[in-house]
């Protein structure tokens, strides 16, 4: 009954956009206000944002662009609460496409960890810097810089005084919103294509913005590993990309038809790790393991959460529906690592996908043969076909929220890739 007060001023349908109410906007505003009332405020929004009747006001660009800068300002003392409402808001199609085409308006500064002040971030709750930056104004993309931020929450969770933290919030549910984004061919092109490290410096050290999140699959938070895997699955579903995502960082690679070249992602040692064990091999299938899954220490353990370990098999198994992809998995030990984890799977679903993978990389190739130099083919798939984790925080608040958040299952079905006629073997997705 509480909640309804909230929705009161609220209508929409067929193509009207539901309407802000009031209540609604003053909660965006005091977002804005005190730390404790921003507190909050957010607290709030997060909660609200499981229904369709919010999510159209609060995905303004407006809102979007404050909820984003004050994600990238290190200083922003509740940006898991921000963090948290945007993962929340990019599970509707309308606020990640804002999201992609995001440009933020920032301002150089060396003396933030980061090297750049998000002029929107500004609140009680994080206020700009004294004195004020002295550079001129630029008008930068949002999405390198939340990534950059995503990378540096990730090693300050052992550090429990805020004010020894060079960044405030550890930022785990950006996971989620990266997931989100790549649900559409814009977000996994975007993960694909050879980016700037720096946005101050955009023809500088270009690589691929999946690579820099891969290394997270092991991480000790659960959201992060379920959101990462979940990345990196939706990714898997552009066939172009399945050589990226394999190389190594040695091999510079281009993803047709963008001909610049970046570092390969060699995901493969970040898709295995979590699905291996302890278990000794012998010589022969030692040496088919990447190195970074040779001699795993007898405290070695399999990832926990069965939702994160269906995600990773179901991932392989889409890197198998190239030609390419069955070869390098078959030549680095996947079967040897994923037979093991058979013998030790408990949840029947994960062992039937397990199943599934074995059959492509054990089964027979096709005889005839096919023209040299085919390009390869893209494939596209139905929003339903990749994972969009939405983790709406109930009433009760954000300490019983996070217990039920992390519980939450983030993985959908992988379905069957179509059948392409006359596909290229080496390039196409194709049916075993």
């Amino acid at each position: 009954m509480s909640r309804s007060i909230f929705f009161a001023g609220l209508s929409g349908g067929g193509l009207q956009k539901p309407r802000e109410s009031d209540i609604v906007r003053d909660l965006k505003l005091l977002c804005r206000d005190q730390l404790n009332v921003a507190h909050d405020a957010f607290r709030a929004l997060v909660n609200l944002s499981d229904s369709p009747l919010t999510i159209s006001p609060l995905s303004e660009p407006a809102f979007v662009s404050f909820l984003v800068s004050y994600i990238i300002n290190p200083h922003a003392i509740l940006a898991d609460l921000a963090s948290m409402l945007l993962s929340n808001l990019t599970s509707s199609s309308a606020a990640c496409n804002i999201l992609l085409n995001l440009k933020i308006t920032a301002i150089p500064d060396t003396r933030l960890p980061n090297g750049i002040f998000t002029v929107d971030s500004r609140s009680a709750s994080c206020p700009a810097p004294v004195p004020y930056p002295s550079e001129k104004e630029i008008s930068v993309s949002a999405l390198p810089l939340l990534v950059d931020a995503f990378v540096q929450g990730a090693t300050i969770g052992d550090i429990k005084d805020l004010e020894k933290r060079k960044r405030k919030g550890e930022l785990h549910f950006l996971a989620n919103v990266f997931a989100n984004l790549t649900v559409s061919p814009i977000g996994r092109n975007y993960f694909l294509s050879p980016q700037p490290t720096n946005v101050l410096k955009p023809t500088e050290n270009l690589g691929f913005p999946l690579s820099r999140i891969v290394p997270f699959t092991e991480h000790r938070d659960q959201i992060r590993r379920g959101g990462v895997a979940s990345t990196i699955k939706n990714c898997a579903f552009l066939a172009t990309g399945h050589k990226c995502i394999l190389s190594p960082e040695t091999t510079q690679i281009a993803i047709p038809p963008n001909p610049t070249t970046a570092p390969g992602i060699d995901a493969l040692p970040y898709l295995l790790l979590p699905l291996a064990g302890p278990e000794e091999f012998d010589l022969d299938d030692q040496d088919k393991l990447l190195e970074p899954l040779q001699f795993l220490p007898p405290t070695k353990q399999r990832d926990p959460d069965p939702s994160i370990r269906l995600t990773l098999i179901e991932t392989l198994t889409l890197l198998c529906h190239t030609r390419w992809g069955r070869d390098y998995l078959r030549a680095h030990g996947v079967y040897e690592i994923i037979r093991v984890a058979h013998e030790h799977e408990s949840n029947e679903n994960v062992a039937e996908h397990i199943e599934k993978l074995v059959q492509l990389l054990k089964g027979d190739e096709p005889e005839r043969a096919l023209p040299e130099g085919e390009d390869i083919a893209t494939l596209e798939v139905d929003e339903s076909q990749v994972d969009r984790p939405a983790y709406f925080a109930p009433v009760g608040g954000v300490a019983s929220a996070l217990t039920q958040l992390q519980s939450q299952n983030q993985s959908a079905e992988v379905e069957e890739a179509k059948k392409v006629d006359e596909d290229d073997e080496d390039d196409r997705i194709e049916e075993i």
